[in-house]
């Protein structure tokens, strides 16, 4: 079922075969790449590598690009071709929705906001994820260089010093160049998405080139920006994000590679938080027309990540004896983990994927239906 989804998302996507106007969008592709290595890792079938392959060199030659509507041309970057093709990632990557940004001058709408091309750095974090999955799979530290390079880009444009008190912060959204914020707020779990990020990236570069790259100073600003937050919403995405993040964090801390450990059971408490509320309103329920397929998918690769740390704290109880209460938030989070099961078997449904609410969002979906059925290759282990 992965395979056909994928193979299918593929097509209509303009992947393979290559479309004359391929709909590249940098979240779905991000996920979209770790299927396809998923499926290579399961299979052994070259086609999967080749797919993954096309499908990060495509998103860097159009997401890194300007946009076919816009009077600027070449590599956001601003580097020369050879150069930019070299070092794809050093400009960031556009969002890839339909309408451009805003410019400047326009006063900011928030609803046709949703629909402006740009740059998110949540959207950022999860291709450097894929970038470095890549590495993982392939053995080719390239993909993690350029991982890393995207990770300096977006940290040096997207922070920013409040002018009284020194206080650090992050804008959600820039432009396409990064020359200018197109929404101001800091996004809820970017800070941490960023924590997490660049720590597995260092990890990854220091076991497959026996470097160990300079993000000291980053990692620094991430762990100091995540001081004291919470991490609680109700967002059925943003908590399937925590439970994920604490599964990448539990591999990191087993690592020993990450410099926060104390926040693994802050992330837990905070998801359990989420979880609790999610299922006291029952969303599960509805019919699908009002519900989002890939924010509930979201939450079921999350829950599935739960699993594999419990996994984590019986294989390595040393590593989380100083610990004592992340073994009982995630048997808590267990109680929860037949909900991934009612997730995926309601999308399964093709009468379910009939619906307007699934049509609107049909690539996305797929994707993150593909990586809930099986989501190893989003998952993968350092």
């Amino acid at each position: 079922m992965v395979s056909e989804i994928m193979i299918e998302f593929a097509e209509m996507s303009g992947l393979s075969p290559a479309g004359p106007s391929p709909q590249r969008y940098l979240w779905t592709d991000a996920f979209a790449v770790c299927n396809f290595l998923d499926l290579y890792s399961e299979t052994r079938d070259k086609h999967y590598m080749q797919l993954a392959t096309l499908l990060v060199d495509q998103v860097h030659a159009i997401l890194g690009r300007h946009r076919t509507d816009d009077s600027r041309a070449g590599w956001i970057s601003g580097l020369e071709e050879q150069e930019g093709t070299r070092h794809p990632t050093k400009g960031g990557l556009r969002i890839g929705k339909e309408m451009n940004e805003r410019r400047p001058e326009e006063p900011l709408n928030e609803r046709s906001e949703w629909d402006r091309d740009g740059q998110y750095y949540h959207y950022l974090t999860q291709w450097m994820h894929a970038l470095d999955c890549m590495s993982r799979v392939t053995g080719d530290s390239t993909y993690n260089r350029w991982a890393i390079e995207l990770a300096k880009t977006a940290h040096a444009r997207f922070l920013y010093v409040l002018p009284s008190g020194g206080e650090k912060r992050m804008y959600w959204k820039m432009s396409i160049d990064l020359s200018y914020p197109l929404v101001s707020s800091m996004g809820h779990h970017d800070p941490l998405d960023g924590l997490i990020s660049y720590s597995e990236l260092k990890a990854t570069a220091a076991k497959y080139s026996g470097q160990s790259p300079d993000l000291g100073a980053e990692i620094a600003d991430m762990s100091l920006i995540c001081e004291g937050k919470s991490w609680a919403t109700d967002d059925t995405l943003g908590i399937g994000g925590l439970l994920s993040g604490a599964y990448r964090i539990a591999q990191l801390i087993v690592a020993d590679s990450f410099m926060r450990p104390d926040l693994l059971d802050t992330v837990l408490e905070d998801a359990l938080t989420g979880l609790v509320y999610f299922a006291t309103k029952s969303p599960l329920k509805l019919p699908a027309d009002y519900r989002l397929a890939f924010r509930e998918l979201g939450l079921s690769i999350g829950l599935q990540a739960i699993g594999r740390l419990q996994g984590l704290l019986e294989q390595y109880p040393g590593d989380f004896k100083k610990k004592p209460f992340v073994r009982s938030r995630v048997q808590s989070l267990m109680r929860y983990a037949r909900l991934s099961e009612l997730i995926n078997t309601f999308w399964l449904e093709s009468k379910n994927r009939e619906s307007d609410s699934w049509r609107d969002h049909r690539n996305i979906n797929m994707v993150m239906l593909a990586t809930s059925l099986s989501p190893d290759g989003y998952l993968s282990p350092l």
